[in-house]
């Protein structure tokens, strides 16, 4: 069973931090305040307690009540006219201290309102009614009663509600046996091992439960232990007026009517819900997580839709791509953003949007394939479709023009990057992409090249039901009013049109100078603060920005350490663009994570592992880990190991089992090993200077 030991940047680490970070820190919880509404108001700022590894970022793949939670926190604060400023704790049992003293304003954290805890604070307006219910292995002896968990460990935080409910049956059942997991371990992750084999039996509310089988469905419900309890935000008994806003802004808001499992109707039910629900797909083109933020083309202009529409948005990530039709036929969304042609033929039970993207199909190879340049040259290659993409018909009809390729079935559930990929591995000699897949494939790797185009100009659209006619003309006036602007342009250039970062040659002026580059003051300044060798940072800077402090990824990531501006705020830090606090910030992000992963004792390979968290996101170095040992490798061990089966979580048949989901993790691969050798460049240049 692997958690996240206490970090050594734990409590009396993170005061440490804080003392040595300067008045950047105060807001990332530093500096305690207990007043009331008027006091945030004052300060322009509403701290909302979340607990640990919220800044990880999973990837909500449907309904996910508790991811909505903190959405609708942000929210709340736009309505008071503050800003949201999230305040991360070391473990669950410090969310109701940190509060008490005044280094949160309120507790956004998924928090069961039980009297033991209403001793201590006040609750707002319930969100929704969960039951706690008992959770095993599908293919574990079934609990039917309280007497069948004698025989079985059942492993929950103290801290959680879940601990009181068994403590209580215990007082029935002197022999449970009930184990105490870390209190920095989620019930998320706390399920995640009862579908792995690690724990024998949990407990977790229903709507959590629900949401985690979607991609573990080895977990099975067995009986209930409590019901019809209330979640709800945690304020300080002294905060009525905090509280009252609370109330106001969910009866407004009614969070359980925005999350309907199945609801058909068109735009005026959308808003009245609040919530417009997007069907989409878990790849590199719509949807995916990236250094803990959601990101893709779709999920971009449908948060702005969202937000034109004065609505939230919920991304529902469907198993195939042929099913995003049938759950929007079901009503489980109201509207399909999937990079779907119109090319593709549909029932008329639907209505395809106006275009918002146009691309071109295209024969894709090997880069060391230059034989294939028109489809004259297919002359007995195999090519490889989805039988039921809209490549399937371009194919079948190059056939019936008199091509002599083998054509071949690809598999369902694989996406076309997965299909380049066997491309890559002579599994296949060619398959068609659209183009604007293959610029993301060309932007991330060389060895694919596009060989010809075999189609006119294709478009894409949004789907809808076609009763659904108010919300199509929205979306079809949302299209028009972007087309050709500053927001559409920006968006589909960070996706589509970033080009491959120059190369440079640091290592030269570190051999002719002793300098590795403008900032090693500062570089050995915030390396020694962090613990960590300068040389090192170094090598992971030039990686990240090639030493340029004005660059800015296409994720929208800033400056010489390339930190998401939203991870730096958490931090306490803002001006991004300035050397000394882009460094300091990156410095003790890297930190913050290399304290995550205690799992790993060795240092130095723990140093590789932080790395690749720092690059991909600490949620996709799990899956990863966890993979490995699923297949025998060490989870502790980078090179040789995790980054081994890395790469095999951009394919759907893997992913899709792992609560982070799609993940281009050759990139932290390659990112890694980068490090590793320009940091053995630089020790070499400047001992030999």
């Amino acid at each position: 069973m692997r958690y996240r030991v206490r970090s050594a940047v734990g409590i009396a680490g993170a005061v440490a931090f804080t003392a040595c970070a300067g008045a950047e820190d105060q807001r990332a919880g530093g500096t305690r305040f207990t007043g009331d509404l008027d006091g945030m108001r004052s300060r322009g700022e509403l701290r909302i307690l979340t607990p640990p590894g919220d800044d990880v970022g999973g990837l909500p793949r449907r309904s996910a009540p508790f991811r909505l939670e903190r959405v609708l926190a942000e929210a709340f604060a736009g309505e008071l006219g503050v800003q949201p400023v999230p305040v991360r704790v070391d473990d669950y049992g410090e969310l109701i201290p940190a509060l008490l003293d005044g280094r949160g304003d309120i507790i956004v954290a998924g928090l069961t309102a039980t009297p033991e805890r209403e001793r201590d604070i006040a609750f707002g307006a319930p969100m929704w009614q969960v039951r706690e219910v008992v959770v095993t292995h599908r293919d574990s002896a079934p609990i039917t009663a309280p007497a069948d968990l004698a025989r079985r460990t059942i492993t929950v935080r103290r801290s959680s509600s879940y601990w009181t409910t068994l403590d209580a049956l215990r007082r029935r059942m002197p022999d449970l046996t009930v184990v105490a997991a870390p209190e920095h371990a989620s019930t998320e992750e706390l399920l995640h091992d009862v579908a792995t084999g690690r724990l024998d039996v949990t407990v977790a509310d229903d709507v959590l439960l629900e949401f985690v089988q979607s991609y573990r469905p080895e977990l099975r419900a067995d009986i209930p232990l409590a019901g019809n309890r209330d979640l709800a935000w945690g304020v300080r008994k002294d905060n009525p007026e905090l509280q009252r806003a609370i109330g106001e802004f969910l009866a407004a808001f009614n969070p359980e009517a925005g999350r309907p499992e199945r609801a058909t109707g068109d735009l005026p039910a959308i808003r009245e819900r609040k919530v417009l629900r997007v069907l989409t797909r878990n790849n590199a083109a719509s949807y995916f997580v990236w250094r803990g933020e959601i990101l893709g083309f779709d999920h971009d202009l449908a948060v702005e839709f969202a937000k034109r529409l004065g609505v939230q948005v919920e991304f529902i990530v469907a198993p195939t791509r042929a099913a995003l039709f049938a759950w929007l036929f079901e009503g489980r969304g109201d509207v399909v953003a999937a990079s779907i042609t119109t090319r593709e033929s549909r029932a008329g039970a639907f209505a395809l949007s106006r275009s918002y993207n146009r691309v071109v199909e295209t024969v894709v190879t090997r880069a060391s394939d230059s034989l294939i340049r028109s489809v004259d040259d297919l002359v007995g290659r195999t090519l490889a479709v989805r039988r039921t993409s809209s490549y399937w018909n371009t194919a079948q009809a190059l056939l019936r023009d008199g091509a002599t390729f083998r054509l071949v079935t690809a598999p369902e559930q694989m996406e076309t990057d997965e299909i380049i990929e066997q491309v890559v591995q002579g599994e296949y000699d060619v398959t068609i992409a659209d183009s604007h897949i293959l610029d993301i494939e060309l932007a991330w790797r060389e060895d694919i090249r596009p060989a010809f185009a075999v189609s006119d100009t294709v478009s894409h659209a949004w789907v809808t039901r076609a009763t659904d006619t108010q919300l199509l003309a929205a979306i079809d006036s949302f299209f028009v009013a972007i087309d050709r602007s500053a927001f559409y342009n920006i968006t589909k250039k960070k996706y589509f049109g970033s080009p491959k970062a120059a190369r440079t040659r640091a290592t030269t002026r570190a051999a002719r100078t002793g300098q590795i580059s403008p900032f090693d003051e500062l570089t050995r300044r915030y390396a020694s603060r962090y613990e960590f060798d300068w040389l090192t940072i170094s090598a992971q800077m030039y990686e990240e920005s090639r030493f340029d402090p004005e660059v800015v990824s296409f994720a929208g990531a800033v400056g010489l350490m390339q930190l998401m501006p939203r991870t730096a705020r958490a931090f306490g830090f803002d001006a991004l663009h300035v050397p000394e606090t882009n460094i300091h910030a990156g410095t003790r992000y890297l930190r913050h994570v290399y304290g995550l992963l205690e799992d790993v004792p060795d240092p130095s390979e723990r140093l590789w592992f932080a790395f690749a968290s720092y690059n991909a996101g600490l949620g996709h170095i799990r899956d990863a880990q966890q993979l490995a040992e699923e297949q025998g490798l060490d989870p502790t061990l980078w090179f040789g190991n995790v980054a081994e089966v890395a790469p095999l979580l951009q394919r759907r048949s893997v992913h899709r089992r792992f609560q982070y989901g799609y993940c281009r993790c050759t990139e932290p691969v390659a990112y890694v090993r980068k490090i590793r050798d320009r940091d053995r460049a630089y020790r070499e240049a400047i001992s030999q200077r």
